[in-house]
C-alpha cells in the first residue's frame, strides 16, 4: 500500500485528529498515521473514562514553557466554547464538575467516536497499528516529506508531528517526536514528568505510608506557586489534584510546603479551639478538622500533644506556623509510568505560535504535548491539543 496526500500526521491523539479535521474540512487529503491499535487511547482513559475534554477558564496563564506567550494565539482563535460547541452539535451530554472542568456524563468512548465521525465527514483516512520505520524528506522530490511504515510508503509536501510526550509508555508512549525535530535540527528543552505523584523516602516515607488512602484538601506551595485542592496518601508518597498540580513546579531540592488548614488562620483557629475546648487535647481539635488518623500522625512526631489550656501564647504561634506551612521533603516522582503529562519538548523558538510550522524545515509542523507547552491539571492539556491542532490544520 502506497499512496500521495496533502497532508501526513503523525499520532492519533486529541491534537491529531483536531488537525485531521480541520484540514479535512478544507478540502485537503490527510492521512493520520497512529502505532497504536486505536486512536485517543489517552482521551478514553482521561478523567477517569469520563474525559475533562476542557476548560471554560482556560487562559495562557495555565501553561508552562519557556516562552509563555508562544500559546496565546492558538489559543485565542480556538477557545473552549468551539470545542463545546462540536461536543453539543454531536449531541453529547457534559456537566462541570469543579473549576470551569467539563466532562462527559457518560464516557470519554464519546469523545473518540466525535472525531473520528468528523474525521469520516472531513474525508481523512486513518491508519491504526501502522509503524513508521522511516522518515525521509527530499529524497527525489525537495519538497516531499516520505514515511515509510508498516502498511506501505506514503508521501505529503506536508508533515504534522502530533505524536505526544513520554508520559505513560504502557499506552504507547514514546519519544519519536523528539526524534524528529532533533534529525531536522529543532532544539528539544529537556523533558521530565509532569502533573505527576511525588514519593518520599526515610522519615517521612516511614511515618506515612500506612496512611494511604487518607485524603484531605491542602493548599501546596513550591517556588512561588500555590494551589489548593486535595491531597492523598500513597504508599509511596502523596498524589491527589493539588500535588499533581505543584509537581510541574517542583524539582528534587526544591523547598515544598503544604498549608494544612487552607483557608483559614491557624493561629486564631488554635486560640479558638483553646477557649471554647480547654480540657481537649491537640490532636482531637486537629482530628475534627482533617482526617483523625492524619492529626494523630502529626501530633506523634510533628507537634507537641496536650490538653489545649497547657500551650502559652508563643507554643500556639509555632504550632500555627507549622500547619500553615508544613515542610514535606519529597525524594522524587513516580516519573513517565503515571504522568499525566510530559514538561519540556520541542523549543518553540523555532517554531511559528499562528501556524505551529517549523522555522527551519517549510511543510514541517509539531503540535500538542511534543512541543514546549504544558498545561495545568484539568483540561488544559486537551485544550492546547485542540487549539495547535486547529492552528496547523488552518495552515497546511
Amino acid at each position: 500500500m502506497s499512496g500521495h496526500f496533502d497532508t501526513l500526521i503523525v499520532g492519533g491523539g486529541a491534537a491529531g485528529l483536531m488537525c485531521a479535521i480541520t484540514a479535512g474540512r478544507r478540502g485537503k487529503r490527510v492521512l493520520v498515521v497512529e502505532h497504536a491499535n486505536r486512536v485517543g487511547k489517552k482521551i478514553l482513559m482521561s478523567g477517569g473514562g469520563r474525559c475533562n475534554f476542557t476548560n471554560t477558564g482556560t487562559s495562557p496563564a495555565n501553561y508552562l514553557s519557556a516562552n509563555p506567550h508562544f500559546c496565546k494565539s492558538a489559543l485565542a482563535r480556538y477557545t473552549p466554547w468551539h470545542f463545546i460547541e462540536m461536543v453539543e452539535r454531536h449531541g453529547i451530554a457534559y456537566h462541570e464538575k469543579e473549576l470551569g472542568q467539563q466532562f462527559c456524563d457518560e464516557s470519554s468512548k464519546l469523545i473518540v467516536k466525535m472525531l473520528l465521525d468528523e474525521c469520516s465527514d472531513a474525508g481523512v483516512r486513518v491508519e491504526t497499528s501502522c509503524s513508521i520505520e522511516r522518515l525521509s524528506h527530499g529524497e527525489s522530490d525537495e519538497s516531499r516529506f516520505r514515511l515509510h511504515t508498516t502498511h506501505g510508503n506514503f508521501s505529503a509536501p506536508t508533515l504534522v508531528i502530533a505524536s505526544g510526550g513520554l508520559s505513560i509508555p504502557s499506552m504507547g508512549a514514546t519519544g519519536f517526536g523528539y526524534d524528529v525535530a532533533r534529525q531536522f535540527g529543532h532544539a528539544v528543552l529537556p523533558t521530565r514528568a509532569g502533573l505527576v505523584p511525588l514519593t518520599l523516602s526515610g522519615k517521612h516515607q516511614e511515618r506515612l505510608a500506612d496512611l494511604s488512602g487518607v485524603a484531605f484538601p491542602v493548599s501546596a506551595t513550591c517556588n512561588g506557586t500555590s494551589f489548593s485542592n486535595y491531597l492523598l496518601i500513597t504508599h509511596r508518597g502523596i498524589s491527589g489534584p493539588s500535588i499533581l498540580q505543584i509537581s510541574s513546579f517542583w524539582q528534587p531540592g526544591d523547598d515544598l510546603r503544604l498549608d494544612l488548614l487552607p483557608g483559614r488562620d491557624a493561629f486564631e483557629a488554635l486560640q479558638q479551639w483553646q477557649s471554647e475546648r480547654p480540657a481537649a487535647e491537640l490532636k482531637t481539635v486537629l482530628g475534627d478538622v482533617m482526617p483523625k488518623r492524619f492529626a494523630q500522625r502529626l501530633c506523634e512526631h510533628w507537634l507537641p500533644n496536650r490538653p489545649m489550656k497547657q500551650y502559652n501564647a508563643p507554643q500556639l504561634r509555632e504550632i500555627a506556623q507549622l500547619l500553615e506551612s508544613w515542610a514535606l521533603v519529597a525524594s522524587g516522582t513516580e516519573g513517565y509510568r503515571t504522568a499525566e503529562v510530559t514538561l519540556g519538548g520541542v523549543d518553540t523558538d523555532e517554531l511559528s505560535s499562528t501556524t505551529m510550522q517549523s522555522k527551519r524545515v517549510p511543510g514541517l509542523y509539531f503540535i500538542g504535548e511534543v512541543v514546549d507547552v504544558t498545561g495545568w491539571l484539568g483540561g488544559y492539556n486537551f485544550q492546547w491539543a485542540w487549539a495547535s491542532g486547529h492552528a496547523a490544520g488552518n495552515a497546511v
